[in-house]
């Protein structure tokens, strides 16, 4: 059975899903089921609740507050919450996606495998190894797994602190585990596309294309730039025009999906393409593209083909501060785009940026509030939004050391108050759930227990400090404030230092301190 934490329409917009269960569903020797919040595929035995024929439940997780949703469904499928109380007789839990590639440690106890990395690659040798050992024994099972590159058994490591409660390593239980568990990467000439197009989905008959995987600008704090290295681009001709074919179709609308779409070496020529005649009716639209990219052609195709606006992150308003993060952009670019998607026909452009980020002052979110406020008055008529959310620090990326800042708060009410009464809209991220985000991408295997209790009452801020300062009794939990908001040293041992990313820790310290040096 493969579970994604949310609804039915959420779940199946997912890129990452889709292309799991595609690769599962194409395996002759896998009877592969689905499952979400609010409804799912008929379940193996026709009856609800697990079925006797249950060997595997998988999840995939992309958001971190979605992490806790994992205990509901194996609750609602009658597989024991903690991997240590399953017997031969329990399906293998298994996870995988970015949250989970990132740290695994806070929801590590729930799993028995996790799956670090593109699943092109892993899926498949994961599937191979159980199909191998499964009539075996589960402690059998769990360490042939273990022996596959990118699957971490975290039952088979164990955490070892000091005195004072500090996290001094996580080592494999005995001889002939791995000592580190590296992150699998995919280097076809392909990527992923939908699988599935409906009109029940989140966004509607709508056809995926992932175009580019990662992103060259490794702005410092960008998990989907640091954790997928390297910078993939299939080709045009064998990779990305076959892809969108498939789902032509289908549909009308095409998405064309990545971190940084517009530095696809040969978008140019896509674009162009897309410009053809054949796609009369086609509705195309792209995620965040980086403003220096932008040009009038741009504008005016996407403007064609029925999109409404364009999207780019900005981060900040303040040149200083840009630079500090490694956002290789100046304020005349942005001004351009801006241009250029008016002149081209398009009517919006959506910015994206943060507060609280590292060596922020005060000074860089009003220059921020007259950034917006100089590009309305340059580009009238052009509606514009600002979406702004409060730095989280991300494992695997260059401010994994630095903690969330609590005057970020203050800041996005600054940004309010400077902007929405001038006509900007302003669409802010909760600074109190980018508060709990943190908690959970920089925790250690000692938040497992909090997540627990906080079931019931996960949707509420409350309801999760109130879980934590019960815990907190506990000698062994660091402070809310060590984990969530202190700065942490070179020397401190991350809760994820012994699964590999693409950098080694000593590059990304290395950029942390030409960052903040």
């Amino acid at each position: 059975m493969l579970a994604f934490p949310s609804t039915y329409s959420v779940g199946i917009t997912s890129l990452g899903f889709q292309v799991v269960w595609a690769t599962l569903a194409r395996r002759s020797d896998v009877d592969v089921r689905r499952l979400f919040t609010d409804q799912g595929d008929p379940p193996h035995g026709g009856q609800r609740g697990r079925g006797p024929d249950l060997d595997l439940f998988g999840l995939s997780l992309s958001w971190e507050l979605d992490g806790p949703v994992l205990l509901d469904l194996l609750e609602q499928q009658r597989i024991p919450l903690w991997a240590s109380e399953r017997g031969d007789g329990d399906p293998i839990v298994f996870g995988g996606g970015p949250v989970l590639t990132a740290n695994p440690e806070p929801l590590a106890p729930f799993f028995d495998a996790v799956l670090l990395g593109d699943g092109e690659l892993l899926l498949p040798a994961f599937i191979d190894a159980l199909q191998a050992c499964r009539s075996a024994p589960r402690a059998q099972r769990l360490r042939q797994l273990a022996q596959v590159p990118g699957v971490y058994v975290p039952s088979l490591y164990a955490p070892r602190y000091g005195g004072e409660g500090q996290l001094l390593a996580v080592e494999p239980i005995e001889a002939g585990i791995p000592e580190t568990v590296a992150k699998q990467t995919w280097r076809g000439n392909t990527l992923s596309h939908s699988t599935v197009i409906t009109p029940e989905a989140a966004w509607p008959s709508i056809h995926m294309v992932e175009v580019v995987r990662s992103c060259p600008e490794l702005c410092r704090f960008c998990l989907a730039s640091y954790l997928t290295l390297p910078f993939r681009t299939p080709s045009l001709d064998d990779g990305l025009i076959p892809a969108v074919e498939a789902g032509l179709g289908a549909t009308q609308r095409l998405g064309l999906l990545g971190a940084s779409v517009t530095q696809h070496p040969q978008f140019s020529d896509l674009l162009q393409w897309l410009d053809g005649d054949r796609f009369e009716g086609t509705r195309v639209s792209v995620s965040s593209v980086r403003a220096a990219t932008v040009t009038p052609e741009l504008g005016r195709i996407l403007a064609k083909r029925g999109s409404k606006s364009l999207t780019i992150a900005i981060e900040s308003g303040s040149e200083r501060l840009r630079q500090v993060v490694n956002k290789k952009l100046a304020g005349e670019e942005i001004f351009a785009a801006a241009r250029y998607a008016k002149e081209g026909g398009l009517s919006g452009l959506k910015l994206y940026g943060m507060v609280g980020l590292p060596s922020e002052t005060e000074a860089d979110v009003e220059a921020t509030a007259e950034l917006l406020l100089a590009l309305k008055k340059a580009t009238p008529g052009l509606r514009l939004s600002l979406g702004v959310s409060t730095f989280v620090p991300k494992a695997h990326t260059p401010f994994q050391w630095q903690g969330v800042r609590p005057e970020a708060e203050k800041r996005l009410k600054l940004l309010a108050k400077r902007l929405k009464p001038k006509g900007v809209e302003l669409r802010p991220e909760s600074y109190g759930w980018s508060v709990i985000q943190a908690l959970l991408s920089r925790s250690d295997r000692r938040l497992a227990p909090v997540i627990a209790a906080a079931r019931g009452r996960h949707d509420s801020l409350g309801g999760w400090k109130q879980a934590y300062r019960q815990s907190e009794a506990t000698p062994a939990l660091p402070s809310w404030e060590a984990v969530v908001h202190a700065p942490w040293g070179a020397e401190q041992v991350l809760p994820w230092g012994h699964l590999q990313g693409p950098l080694p820790a000593t590059t990304l310290r290395q950029h942390h301190d030409q960052a903040l040096g």
